[in-house]
């Protein structure tokens, strides 16, 4: 029996073959381990999931942290799909299972043995989920990574400082975004199924996900012709909406109406920039913004981030000093958000970032670490009545 036969979570009894790596597919496969599917990780032997090497930072267990940052509550085995042997066993756990979920290049995979629109027909219940570069047409041998999708899908052209270069955002956020929109995708073909008896393909490609999170920046070019450049830390249309120089660093501040712009003003100790003609609108304050910006920095200097962050906070206004990781987790706690979870796999504990959503009624949330290589392998064969090489 799996694992996870007794989970409690909306996916117990769904099971799910993850031959993805890196970390678009293997985050999305981690969240549907977190909702209660049975994940099992198909890996290289020896060698496993490219991030297995992907150091440092390492944990205290010598695991790459980046690789447990996606892979909590999965199980593992090491399959060579080289290997006869080893190819049936990949084909027998297909057979069984709900959702395949896959991100190689184009044909890799047929040309590995494993052709998933041939198993479709054979296993019409079963969902495939692919992640791509660029698409499964003209793009479908492009590789697909996040770096390079954030360069060629505008979104480091609109990021840095104006007269600067072009800067990727601090994390893989394409890949980010890519394995939500796949989770959304699994799941609405898992209700397909639901209601019809019939899977489903599923696909999701890198350019894609990025372009349509860029919300009204891409509508600006495609619904006004306006093609937004690099901005800073400023927004395009609201102001102050933007990190703001104090005593000892910067604060964000966003003020979202003329009422806030005027409590703002008051609590800095320049009520009467509300009333100049400047900037008693948003679009004025937008048209002034390098004047408000320096009289704004003028009364910011006057007192620490950390100080301001206070008092604007107790004024009801949005504004926080620009953290570190370690100090936005601090807050959280402060928050009673509570966003570290401990994980255990084997006697071996590690921390990780909590599943984001709440749920009421709740349900459990397994909390088992990340598997080491072929840690399932024996056990999972076991289930399939397949012998262990070993």
């Amino acid at each position: 029996m799996s694992q996870h036969s007794a989970a409690t979570g909306p996916l117990a009894g769904i099971r799910v073959i993850d031959l993805s790596r890196v970390l678009a597919g293997p985050l999305s496969t981690m969240t549907l381990a977190d909702l209660g599917a049975d994940v099992i990780k198909v890996e290289r032997p020896g060698a496993g999931d490219d991030t297995r090497s992907w150091g440092p930072p390492y944990a205290e267990d010598g695991t790459a942290t980046y690789f447990q940052s996606a892979n909590r509550n999965k199980r593992s085995i090491a399959l060579d799909f080289r290997e006869a042997e080893d190819l049936e066993v990949v084909h027998r756990l297909i057979a069984e299972a709900d959702v395949v979920v896959e991100n190689f290049l184009s044909g890799a995979l047929e040309r590995s043995g494993i052709d998933l629109a041939a198993l479709r027909e054979r296993h019409p219940h079963l969902i495939t989920a692919s992640i791509t570069g660029f698409g499964s047409a003209a793009g479908a041998q492009r590789p697909g990574y996040d770096f390079v999708a954030q360069a060629l899908g505008g979104l480091m052209h609109i990021t840095g400082e104006p007269d600067g270069a072009a800067m990727k955002v601090g994390v893989a956020l394409v890949d980010v975004l890519a394995s939500k929109d796949l989770i959304t995708g699994i799941l609405a073909a898992l209700r397909q199924r639901d209601r019809t008896g019939r899977g489903m393909r599923v696909e999701v490609n890198l350019l894609s996900s990025l372009q349509a999170a860029l919300a009204n920046q891409v509508q600006a070019v495609i619904g006004a012709d306006v093609e937004p450049g690099r901005l800073g830390n400023t927004h395009p249309s609201i102001c102050p909406y933007e990190s703001l120089p104090c005593r000892d660093g910067e604060i964000a501040v966003a003020i979202g109406n003329n009422k806030q712009f005027r409590d703002f003003a008051a609590e800095l100790g320049v009520p009467e920039l509300a009333d100049d003609e400047r900037f008693a609108t948003n679009p004025s304050r937008v048209a002034h913004r390098p004047e408000l910006r320096a009289l704004l920095a003028e009364a910011l200097a006057a007192d620490t981030a950390k100080r301001w962050q206070e008092r604007l906070v107790a004024a009801g206004i949005a504004a926080g000093a620009v953290n570190t990781i370690g100090e936005g987790i601090e807050l959280a706690r402060e928050l009673g958000i509570d966003p570290v979870v401990e994980l255990e796999r084997d006697h071996v504990r590690s921390l990780g970032i909590r599943h984001p959503v709440r749920y009421t009624p709740g349900f459990e949330i397994p909390t088992a670490g990340p598997p080491a290589l072929d840690a399932d392998g024996a056990s999972i064969r076991a289930e399939l009545g397949a012998d262990d090489p070993s």
